[in-house]
């Protein structure tokens, strides 16, 4: 029979455990809240997150669309000059037109020709066509443009396509 001990004992280790497990509802009870508090500012921060991208695409589609236009509208006056120099009996002078108006846009716009002619060779500007060899000459540099190099601003927009003169071998 059990004595009184080991029921006060037992009883004991009964309060213990229920208080133990009350605590562990109560703390797993706060790990569900925190949890869905969690998943509330996440599931917030995704919405936020998708809303950005969308306003971000249609902002670069927005000045996509300002850009076109804008050098649409450019081309539109070039088409007209073309148009007027066809038509006029003396082409050079429209050519002449076109050619000026031509410059004052690429100007507008910051692009710059490359000078190039008499230069040292550059490989960050240049392109070398190909390879002439003379007898007194200053080896690496350019002795004709093939076709114009252009910067926009500080950067390379089409690098020039050249010929580079490079001393004749002395030795027989």
């Amino acid at each position: 029979m059990p004595t009184k001990k080991t029921t006060e004992t037992k009883k004991r280790t009964q309060d213990t455990l229920q208080i133990k497990i009350k605590e562990l509802e109560d703390t797993l009870q706060q790990l569900r809240q925190e949890l869905k508090e969690k998943n509330d500012k996440y599931l917030r921060a995704l919405a936020d997150y998708q809303n950005y991208e969308k306003r971000m695409e249609k902002e670069l589609s927005c000045r996509e669309e300002q850009l076109k236009k804008k050098y649409l509208t450019e081309l539109l006056d070039f088409q007209e000059l073309l148009k007027q120099a066809y038509a006029d009996t003396s082409p050079k002078e429209g050519l002449k037109l076109l050619i000026q108006n031509f410059d004052k846009f690429f100007e507008k716009e910051g692009i710059t020709y490359i000078e190039c002619k008499g230069k040292p060779f550059d490989h960050t500007l240049h392109h070398a066509l190909s390879v002439i060899e003379k007898d007194e000459c200053t080896d690496g540099e350019i002795v004709e443009e093939v076709k114009k190099g252009y910067m926009l601003g500080e950067k390379l927009l089409r690098p020039s396509q050249v010929i580079v003169v490079k001393k004749k071998d002395e030795t027989p």
